[in-house]
């Protein structure tokens, strides 16, 4: 099985790290965030890889090569400018042509791919998004009302929950015809229009395993904790 892996954002939210560096090559540890996402998709036996870059590319390139140095194969689509997820994915359609997994190049995951897989073939679904419950405390108190305008109840700072995505998908490889060529095009659009034509969406719930490098606070934890990992050198 192939893996379509997303790297050729602009990283705007880690300015000034992203200057020079895309945001897959950020270290994370002793290793770029992006070596860490290939390691586990070569656990998980998915070992043919399609780069989807953009953003200083010949960085990404140069590192990874045709991939054999990481015992696995590796090609690149290529686009010249910001296409957002979706858009960036339409790129490598020419590069697959059975079930595949897709993932967004500024995360670590660490849960069982193997298993996603199987689910999304035993439920023949279109597309299967894996689901992380986030939970987060509301800063505010939180006040229920009656039809009437009647003060109900008063909730302190309430505790919210609520499944989110994470950035890792299984697909048929139909879902390139919900794409536009050569445009601007987010997943969540893509989810949406499949959605709407009435297509197999399943869910993957996964309770641990993931870590987002979305911007500057998420990436201090994230290295800090693999610095923990490391020990002293």
């Amino acid at each position: 099985m192939k893996a379509v892996i997303l790297a050729g954002g602009l990283g705007t939210r880690l300015q000034p790290y992203t200057t020079f560096l895309p945001k897959p090559m950020l270290p994370l540890g002793e290793k770029p965030l992006l070596e860490h996402l290939i390691e586990w998709l070569r656990r998980n036996k998915v070992d043919e890889i399609v780069l989807c870059v953009s953003y200083l590319r010949k960085t990404i390139e140069g590192y990874f090569e045709d991939g054999a140095r990481f015992k696995v194969k590796i090609e690149y689509a290529i686009a010249d400018k910001p296409l957002a997820t979706a858009g960036q994915l339409k790129t490598a359609e020419s590069f697959v042509d059975n079930t595949f997994v897709c993932v967004y190049g500024d995360s670590v995951f660490n849960f069982d791919l193997k298993k996603m897989i199987a689910q999304h073939k035993a439920k023949k679904s279109f597309i299967t998004m894996s689901l992380h419950q986030y939970k987060t405390n509301l800063k505010y108190g939180v006040i229920e009302t009656a039809k009437s305008g009647k003060v109900t109840a008063w909730n302190e700072k309430p505790e919210i929950k609520a499944n989110i995505n994470i950035g890792c998908y299984v697909m048929e490889p139909g879902i390139f015809s919900y794409i536009p060529q050569a445009k601007p095009y987010g997943m969540d659009d893509v989810i949406k229009k499949a959605l709407a034509k009435k297509k197999d969406v399943g869910s993957f719930i996964i309770k641990n395993g993931f870590i987002d490098i979305g911007d500057k606070a998420s990436y201090k934890k994230a290295y800090q904790e693999f610095r923990e990992k490391l020990g002293k050198i």
